[in-house]
C-alpha cells in the first residue's frame, strides 16, 4: 500500500486539497502500477509561524 504525505503550510482551501490529492493518487496508479484504493495520500499541515525558511517564520514572510 503506497502512502505519500505532502507537507505544506496550512491555508489550502478543502478543494485544493481533494484535487492534490487526487493528482497524486492518478500519478501512484499510474508509475506504481497500484490500485487506486491502495494508495494513500495525506496532506500534513503546519501553522505558517511554525514553519520557517532561510531561519524566517512563513508567518513573517
Amino acid at each position: 500500500m503506497p502512502e505519500v504525505y505532502v507537507y505544506a503550510i496550512a491555508g489550502r482551501s478543502a478543494a485544493q486539497k481533494k484535487a492534490l490529492m487526487k493528482d497524486i493518487t492518478d500519478a501512484v496508479v499510474k508509475n506504481f502500477e497500484a490500485a487506486p484504493d491502495a494508495v494513500v495520500v495525506q496532506i500534513v499541515e503546519a501553522p505558517k509561524d511554525s514553519k520557517s525558511k532561510a531561519g524566517v517564520p512563513f508567518s513573517e514572510r
